[in-house]
């Protein structure tokens, strides 16, 4: 009798549920109605698990656990057929033998193949032994080093991604004519991929610093010279293959011919200190050497080359150096403007006796803010690394006080994010630099990244820009803002007129955007309510950083990626040492499937679990 009570309160919980499921489906009929065909029982499904999650579930949970019943935890991508299955146990417990059955509903089977179809539409075919894709941001070097990525390729990359904040369209043009050229020559499919910047809050330019080069060999703590600078010399348009020199000169070609391995060349630095760079190596168009001096080298210096077997000299001229990138230290307490006029940002400045003269100040690259932001608004400052508060605000500029730093100071560069959690913007997601964009993006890429989607609007204006076009790539909608997580339903069914659609967790941003206490259930909602939709989910923004940057990756990072698995795809950024991030991410992912399926816990067979013993090395890849 006891149990039949407890059976009665759950049965009459979960009928409120399917007739709240049944009530969101008819009120957004129109709205579903207008979704791509491939996607009417998927946007259904949506609105069916909205209308479960308007309700406080974990009470029927807890009682359908203490009585041994399926609690309902992962039932986002067949909500409807999940319900009715539950209500026919709890019938057949009660002693009505009615078994529940509705039209058109999504089986768990039904729900996996419109999943894996989905993801195969927007990405291509998977990896032999990985479900989990792998997207790779280009750095400038793939448009001029083809075997980078025949190499990304070869080791597990199934998308490349480019990046049109970053570089030019000639630039991306040779990264495309390279990834077209290694994937006939691997017979392997790579997606290509591109962001469209967006809207994005950065800073302005910082004032020209000195055209120099400093080379700085590696010193101990008592000042003695433990490990030569590693210095690239080649002409201007040549950049370093590895990005790992310390420092790069450039010169002309003709001085380039004559340099031989065990050359030695010698210059008078800026402080009329005499050096020497003793060369080591040939690679294509350029040359690697070491130099144990410390040593300034302006535009100009003379470069004598002494040839081992030769007694001849021949002297050349360093080339046109850029100037140094500036930034600005900013310590607890520190003030700093942001204007709208474009002029060049400057660090602080003081006179002798330590006063300061002048506050720190640079440009905010979109002027809208002036208008919308308050006093007292946060602001966040190079991927949240810096914090300050609104003081004052006029018509064209904002002083910030600076609230979180380092202890020994924090910098700021150009073209690094600002964040203002609490602005609402009201601007739409493509400016005029990607719709100029656009007209590249539409002819080359498989998938375009929309940057800074915060509302339906946003995807309806790119699906009228993009009618311009006869060629229209599939969309990934990338969501970075508090704004955008919280119109995702009405983004996702807008963007579900076409066909395929995924969404990417910009988890950069939009931690910063959500608060850090926040970011991690925001995650997770995210990744659930594309679940509902099957809708893949890109994985995005510091995955194994550490290792890509400095060869070396971190405990947590290597969690990060192993969680990482429940998404369709995982994306790496770019770092001297991508191509070690992108095999330890293929390993790691493929272990990693042996165990999970999206949320799905998997128990592979332990052989020694009888003895009393664990194993793991059964599951190496």
């Amino acid at each position: 009798m006891k149990n039949q009570k407890k059976l009665s309160i759950i049965n009459d919980q979960i009928t409120k549920i399917i007739k709240k499921a049944n009530l969101l489906e008819k009120n957004y009929y129109t709205l579903i109605s207008k979704v791509h065909p491939s996607y009417r029982e998927s946007a259904l499904n949506l609105a069916h698990y909205l209308a479960f999650r308007s309700f406080d579930i974990d009470e029927i949970q807890n009682r359908l656990r203490y009585m041994g019943l399926p609690d309902l935890a992962n039932i986002e991508g067949h909500v409807m057929k999940s319900l009715l299955s539950l209500k026919t146990i709890i019938n057949h417990l009660m002693g009505n033998r009615v078994i529940e059955k509705q039209k058109n509903i999504i089986s768990i089977k039904k729900s996996e193949k419109l999943l894996r179809k989905n993801t195969k539409g927007l990405f291509g075919y998977k990896s032999k032994e990985r479900q989990t894709r792998i997207m790779v941001t280009l750095p400038f070097s793939a448009s001029e080093d083809y075997y980078l990525i025949n190499r990304l390729i070869r080791l597990g990359m199934n998308s490349a991604r480019i990046n049109c904040a970053h570089d030019v369209p000639e630039v991306w043009l040779k990264m495309i004519e390279n990834i077209i050229r290694a994937k006939k020559s691997l017979k392997k499919n790579c997606k290509i991929m591109m962001d469209l910047g967006g809207p994005k809050l950065r800073t302005g330019s910082m004032k020209q610093g000195p055209k120099i080069i400093h080379i700085n060999p590696k010193h101990d703590q008592v000042g003695k010279i433990i490990k030569p600078a590693k210095v690239w010399i080649a002409p201007p348009d040549i950049p370093p293959p590895d990005g790992s020199a310390d420092a790069i000169i450039p010169v002309s070609e003709l001085l380039i011919e004559k340099i031989k391995r065990g050359n030695t060349i010698r210059f008078t630095d800026s402080r009329n200190k005499k050096c020497k760079i003793l060369i080591t190596k040939k690679q294509g168009k350029g040359r690697w050497g070491v130099c144990s001096n410390s040593a300034y080298i302006t535009t100009g210096t003379e470069l004598v080359l002494n040839k081992v077997k030769e007694t001849g000299k021949e002297k050349n001229y360093v080339g046109e150096l850029l100037p140094i990138e500036q930034y600005i230290t900013l310590h607890i307490g520190d003030k700093l403007i942001l204007h709208s006029d474009s002029k060049p940002g400057e660090a602080a400045r003081y006179d002798q006796a330590g006063k300061l003269i002048a506050d720190a100040h640079i440009s905010c690259i979109l002027p809208e803010v002036f208008n919308s932001v308050k006093s007292n608004e946060p602001v966040f400052l190079n991927d949240g690394k810096i914090e300050g508060i609104i003081e004052k605000i006029s018509k064209d500029e904002i002083q910030v006080r600076i609230t979180y730093a380092k202890i020994s100071g924090s910098k700021l560069r150009a073209d690094k994010g600002i964040n203002l959690p609490e602005l609402d913007l009201k601007i739409g997601s493509l400016t005029a630099k990607d719709k100029r964009d656009l007209a590249f993006v539409a002819k080359w890429a498989d998938v375009v990244n929309l940057s800074f989607i915060n509302q339906a609007s946003d995807v309806q204006e790119f699906l009228k820009e993009i009618e311009k076009y006869n060629q229209k790539p599939c969309i990934i909608l990338k969501i970075e803002t508090q704004k955008g997580f919280k119109n995702l339903p009405k983004i996702l069914m807008c963007a579900m007129k076409t066909y395929p659609v995924g969404v990417m967790i910009a988890r950069g941003d939009l931690a910063i955007e959500t608060g850090w206490k926040n970011f991690a259930s925001i995650q997770g909602e995210i990744m659930q309510i594309c679940e509902a939709a099957h809708v893949p989910v890109i994985w995005a923004t510091q995955v194994l950083e550490n290792l890509a940057k400095k060869g070396v990756p971190t405990r947590s990072e290597i969690t990060d990626a192993a969680l990482a698995q429940r998404a369709e795809c995982v994306m790496l950024n770019k770092g001297i040492y991508i191509e070690k991030a992108v095999k330890t991410l293929d390993k790691i992912l493929r272990r990693m499937q042996r165990f999970q399926k999206k949320k799905h816990v998997i128990l592979p067979k332990l052989e020694d679990a009888d003895k009393l013993k664990l194993s793991h090395d059964i599951f190496d890849v």
